[in-house]
């Protein structure tokens, strides 16, 4: 078991899997020359990125968040202003300093290898890190792989097929489950809520305080890049000359007249989700859920349906966090949430299949309602393709966000209005995303090799 509020990471955009992930490996490879006393030795430094990392991590911001790992920083706590004036000193200078103490030269064009060529073995987003000391000795070789949701494991993990991340592996919690039938069973047994189960087996990674300060802190996190996103205007970088909308969108929302409630709750909705991505594709803060590319829809039903007149009621966001982290461990566990192995089903597919459960919880749905409810967010974005135009998360993710927004709103009425035993288990939608991934042709696999990724450009 891992907890939920490693599935809800504060990072940065466009990607979790390009960008946050990438950066913490980095980081954490260099923190051992650090922990060692090593890191003086360190002339050189040279990183390999391939598959999925290569082919679209020009526009994921891979190269850069490289850079930035380099340099020490954390995707939690950077100061992303900071750290874009240090990217451009190395641009220019040839110069980096090495974990914040130490000074080596580096030149991107040189040392940052896009191997489009390489197809890694284990996962479809490979790295290779070699590091060099003065007279062009290698020091020491570390092969990684960035899993999705920001989460990554090294090459000997990943081929004993242990499913594990820096973070604490094999915890002990009160409440294990591995499935969602498991999960369900738990719930009748001791006649709690999937929030209760969940927040139990949080106690075993930190105290309870803890916990809610954690929560609070992601729901909030959340907000701040709606607001964020609703003030910001102008182009979104990476070269499709993408113009923001949702400031414009939000003016407009508030003075024009609407013919009904329905189109209200739309209209917010799509608002909310697309100023998020419009956050993330900036390159800009924002939380993981469970991946950057799918960021939009949690907090865009948050906003709406856990606030009152714009204040956040955090008895609400947490038990909405609390039974969507629990649903996306399911997936985590049994799947994956990585665009690059599942297609966008396994991003978008899964923030709306969480959103759903998190809504249906908050709307007083029972167990069973609430895996209906994240079934049927999943079983509609089965087969949803990742093929990002330009290597950009801009389209279609932007919009795709805000329209798997409504659709985890409809996902949790449906199930509250629909049979207690529905045909379809969460499980089986769950193994079905797994096995459409598996034979998915790679290029709608987040290498921007077919699609829309294709066929924009091609007129």
């Amino acid at each position: 078991m891992i907890s939920t509020l490693d599935l809800f990471r504060i990072g940065i955009g466009p990607s979790s899997s390009h960008t946050v992930g990438p950066m913490r490996i980095v980081n954490s490879f260099v923190q051992e020359f650090v922990a060692s006393g090593e890191l003086t030795e360190i002339a050189r430094v040279e990183i390999q990125l391939q598959g999925s990392l290569a082919l679209t991590g020009l526009g994921h911001g891979t190269l850069d968040a490289c850079l930035m790992g380099l340099c020490g920083y954390e995707p939690e706590t950077i100061d992303i202003a900071e750290a874009r004036s240090a990217i451009a000193s190395i641009r220019s200078d040839h110069r980096l300093l090495l974990a914040g103490e130490h000074w080596i030269g580096f030149d991107p064009r040189r040392d940052l290898d896009l191997a489009c060529e390489v197809i890694p073995e284990l996962h479809p987003n490979g790295m290779l890190i070699t590091i060099f000391d003065a007279d062009g000795d290698e020091l020491r070789q570390g092969e990684y792989y960035s899993t999705g949701g920001g989460f990554f494991a090294s090459a000997a993990v990943l081929a004993a097929q242990t499913d594990t991340d820096q973070i604490a592996a094999g915890r002990k919690v009160a409440y294990p489950f591995t499935s969602a039938a498991e999960l369900l069973e738990i719930c009748e047994s001791t006649e709690q809520s999937v929030a209760q189960i969940v927040a139990a087996n949080e106690l075993a990674f930190r105290e309870q305080d803890e916990v809610e300060a954690g929560l609070d802190r992601v729901a909030t996190e959340m907000m701040n890049c709606i607001a964020a996103g609703l003030s910001e205007t102008g182009i979104l970088p990476g070269g499709l000359a993408v113009r923001r909308r949702a400031r414009s969108m939000f003016e407009k929302l508030q003075t024009q007249e609407r013919a009904n409630e329905a189109e209200a709750l739309m209209d917010w909705l799509n608002l909310y989700a697309m100023a998020v991505n419009e956050e993330n594709a900036g390159g800009s803060r924002v939380v993981t859920a469970p991946t950057n590319g799918a960021a939009g829809v949690i907090p865009s039903l948050i906003r709406h349906y856990c606030c009152n007149e714009g204040v956040l009621e955090k008895r609400k966001a947490r038990e909405f966090l609390l039974t969507a982290g629990g649903v996306g461990l399911l997936y985590k566990q049994r799947a994956s949430i990585s665009g690059a192995e599942m297609g966008c089903q396994g991003e978008v597919g899964v923030a709306c299949s969480m959103a759903a459960a998190g809504l249906a919880a908050v709307w007083g749905g029972e167990p069973k309602q609430i895996a209906a409810a994240a079934e049927i967010g999943m079983e509609h974005n089965l087969g949803l393709t990742c093929d990002p135009v330009g290597g950009l998360v801009q389209i279609p993710c932007i919009e795709r966000n805000a329209l798997a927004a409504v659709k985890a709103v409809n996902a949790a009425r449906l199930a509250l209005h629909g049979e207690c035993d529905p045909k379809v288990s969460l499980d089986q939608v769950i193994e079905t995303m797994r096995q459409t991934g598996l034979d998915m042709s790679n290029k709608y696999k987040e290498t921007s090799l077919g699609g829309l990724a294709v066929n924009v450009v091609a007129c």
